[in-house]
């Protein structure tokens, strides 16, 4: 036992900065499980907490205000329900003239048993101090972050004649609120509702079914339209829906930092297992004599097996020691999911899992090494010379013909002398280098969703619509404008072949002057009935570009011909676009009304190269005297900008977990040129050049790895990006690869450094005395 400690303590002051490079890498890779862990149980939990704890409605069916939506309580599979409630549609802002947000009011006198809200802030509806001449209202607190509205604050209300008081903030597990797409809840008491001027297309019902089984949801909506009639429903959401978009972008990260996570795993355990078998090799002698002395095959790999699991150890309590301290202080939401998941129960054990399956893995990725050191025999054997290919030594007389210096000839022939090992340091060190390209190319397109929107769906900077100026008014008013052009379109719900559930369907543009989508399959739309559709539409409908689709909106149907793939970024995909023409006169049917709307709900502004939407906006702002709203079109890359955070943490791992390589690399080059250093010396080289050759010798073994893993990082980059729009519902077509310069600086950079790392050992070895002995040739 001591001898092994005095064997373990030595072997660590010979390789100290290998070791320090493991533990760090490894403590960067625990760090990134346990926040991508965290993320996830962020994305989730908190929704399914809040679901939980208000027993959530399973299904919401918005329907006319005539229609019977109670009866909807009496299906079978309904098991208790929140509602119906009396709603009206209207528009809310802090202030007249300021920004505005679209608000379903639901009408109640008490706070429901099912679904009920849970209030966040301030306190609930109170019949007896909010009926009188000051209303009171409680909004969601997702509408009420976005108008930065709190309790005690002030609404005006289209369609009221008095302000209404803020009196209450509430968490739902309902669809959150999105400016432009789904309108915010509130809640007021039958009394305000009844007061409200709204006309009677404004006003609707709208109930929440408990389902017994949530796996019945699609059924439910299919019976619930059937027994209704579906002119009579005008939106469907399910808690699907709204837990996929309280995941959002959280999920993203999350399978971001896990799949970085897990890549730098395997890298760090094939970095281990490489270092293990490079130090067997170099430490044949050593092994020899400590079986010569009485150690068993067991005990020897018991040793190596034991020192790398400390150092697997060291990492993963540096790794959750960091995550512990320094999680919680990141910024953005890192750090909130941080926080949330201490809160959880099983946070506990799952951090002991997740760090004992990364020891677990290292150890086991060591453990092949480890039992190769067992084999070794206890009387050392010399190494039979290596036979020479044919066409190395003739390859080499032709390149010091050419007048090649000799240090790079000898260090391409030392590069690559053996096979199988020098392919096994080259996809060693490829590894790293391939994840850091794959990182690098999420933080291109990420680059691209922020300098170039047009080329991912979203061409439009700025969003403008108005309740007051008159469609005539506000078009010469944005005509006006040199610095853009805008876009007329309204958006209406729509329910889909099945009848299961509702999709947008969206008219921009005119026929004249089309809408400029992001097509990435098939053509643009430019006739009549033609559209083209995001793929989570074409996922949902199981169509493909070309095929004909029917929907309904308020009972009116539209048939309409899918011609080319968008990208988009809304409603996760399950959106199909048409013209406003065709969307106001599209509807199929017996001569009555379109159901379409008769005019533009918003105007989508594409700005002019140039112009800046901040100063585009004041002044469309004060050109209307306040009566034109005007907001910025949302982007996803506001939402993701704490990619970049991450991708710079994964790299900086990466390069700890390369560096560990390299110094296993440099090692085993400095090792395997101590043979040959007095042959070398024999045939006139300098010092100098025998450094050149082992530094050739490295520089070539990591261009070789860089070349591979860069290239094949490009295209593992692009499958992963369009794999993960494809699943969101975006579509293909959004991963955009990192500059041909990017990548070529990684490679020389990764040469320099692996140049600069073994100039230094290089040097020693190649000033050392050497004697010729049996030694030399183990």
């Amino acid at each position: 036992m001591r001898a092994a400690a005095r064997w373990t303590q030595a072997h660590l002051r010979a390789h100290r900065p290998a070791a320090v490079l493991i533990v760090l890498a490894t403590a960067g890779i625990t760090m990134s499980l346990l926040l991508a862990t965290a993320l996830f149980a962020y994305a989730t939990d908190p929704w399914q907490r809040v679901f939980t704890q208000s027993s959530g409605a399973h299904v919401w069916i918005h329907t006319q205000a005539g229609a019977a939506a109670g009866s909807l309580a009496d299906l079978d599979e309904v098991r208790a329900t929140s509602g119906p409630f009396r709603t009206v549609r209207t528009s809310a802002s802090l202030q007249p003239g300021g920004a505005k947000a679209t608000l379903e009011l639901r009408g109640t006198g008490r706070r429901p048993a099912t679904a009920a809200p849970r209030v966040a802030a301030g306190r609930w509806l109170d019949p007896a101090a909010d009926a009188g001449a000051t209303k009171g209202i409680v909004l969601d607190s997702s509408v009420a972050r976005a108008m930065w509205a709190k309790p005690g604050d002030s609404l005006v209300l289209s369609g009221f004649r008095t302000h209404l008081r803020v009196v209450g903030v509430a968490d739902t597990a309902e669809v959150s609120f999105r400016a432009g797409e789904s309108p915010g809840v509130a809640w007021v008491l039958p009394g305000t509702l009844a007061a409200s001027t709204a006309g009677q297309d404004q006003r609707g019902r709208t109930i929440g079914l408990r389902l017994a089984d949530p796996a019945d949801t699609d059924y439910v909506v299919q019976r619930a339209v059937t027994q209704l009639g579906a002119d009579q429903i005008t939106d469907v959401s399910t808690w699907r829906q709204a837990r996929a978009e309280a995941e959002g972008d959280n999920q993203l990260l999350g399978r971001l930092l896990g799949g970085f996570g897990l890549g730098a795993l395997l890298a760090a355990a094939l970095a281990v297992g490489g270092a293990i078998s490079t130090r067997i090799r170099g430490h044949l002698r050593d092994i020899s004599i400590l079986k010569a002395i009485g150690f068993t095959p067991g005990q020897v790999v018991r040793m190596f097996l034991a020192l790398h699991l400390l150092f697997a150890l060291l990492g993963v309590a540096l790794g959750a020691l960091g995550t512990q301290v320094l999680g919680g202080l990141m910024p953005g939401r890192i750090g909130e999911a941080r926080a949330v998941w201490q809160q959880l129960p099983g946070h506990t054990w799952l951090s002991f899992v997740i760090s004992g399956g990364v020891v677990v893995f290292i150890g086991s990725a060591t453990c092949l090494a480890a039992w190769r050191a067992g084999r070794v025999p206890p009387v050392p054997v010399a190494r039979a010379a290596a036979v020479t290919g044919s066409r190395g030594p003739g390859l080499t007389r032709r390149a010091l013909g050419l007048r090649v210096p000799p240090a790079l000839v000898l260090g391409w022939r030392s590069a690559f002398h053996h096979p199988l090992r020098s392919s096994a340091a080259v996809a060693r060190l490829a590894v790293p280098l391939l994840l850091i390209t794959v990182a690098l190319g999420a933080w291109t397109t990420l680059d691209r969703f922020s300098s170039h929107p047009e080329h991912v769906g979203l061409p439009a900077a700025l969003t403008a619509r108005s309740d007051s100026l008159g469609d005539r008014e506000l078009h010469q008013l944005l005509a006006s404008r040199p610095q853009l052009t805008a876009y007329p379109g309204a958006e209406v719900q729509a329910l889909v072949p099945g009848q299961t559930g509702t999709i947008t369907l969206r008219g921009l543009g005119t026929d004249t002057r089309p809408y400029p989508f992001a097509v990435v399959e098939g053509r643009a739309a430019h006739g009549p009935d033609e559209a083209v559709a995001g793929q989570g539409l074409l996922d949902l409908l199981d169509a493909h570009v070309g095929d004909w689709v029917r929907m309904t909106v308020a009972g009116r149907p539209y048939v309409l011909h899918i011609v080319g793939r968008n990208i988009e970024t809304a409603d996760g995909g399950r959106v199909v676009s048409t013209s406003l023409d065709t969307l106001r006169d599209g509807a199929t049917g017996d001569g009555a009304p379109p159901a379409g709307p008769s005019h533009p709900d918003f105007y989508n502004l594409v700005l002019h190269h140039g112009a800046d939407p901040g100063a585009v906006r004041d002044a469309l702002t004060k050109a209307s005297a306040g009566r034109l709203e005007v907001r910025e079109a949302p982007n996803p890359a506001d939402q993701l900008s704490v990619v970049r955070a991450v991708a710079v943490g994964l790299i900086a791992v990466l390069i700890l977990i390369g560096l560990a390589e390299l110094a296993t690399t440099v090692g085993a080059g400095v090792r395997d040129r101590s043979r040959d250093l007095l042959a070398l010396r024999a045939v006139g080289l300098t010092p100098r050049q025998i450094t050149a050759v082992i530094v050739s010798a490295t520089a070539f073994v990591t261009l070789a790895a860089a070349l591979a893993g860069t290239g094949l990082g490009v295209l593992v980059s692009q499958w992963l990006i369009n794999l993960q729009g494809s699943t969101s519902g975006w579509g293909t077509g959004i991963a955009q690869r990192p500059a041909v310069a990017v990548l070529l600086l990684v490679i020389a950079v990764a040469v320099v450094i692996a140049g600069a790392a073994a100039a230094l050992p290089a040097a020693r070895a190649a000033r050392r005395r050497l004697a010729d002995s049996a030694a030399d040739l183990l």
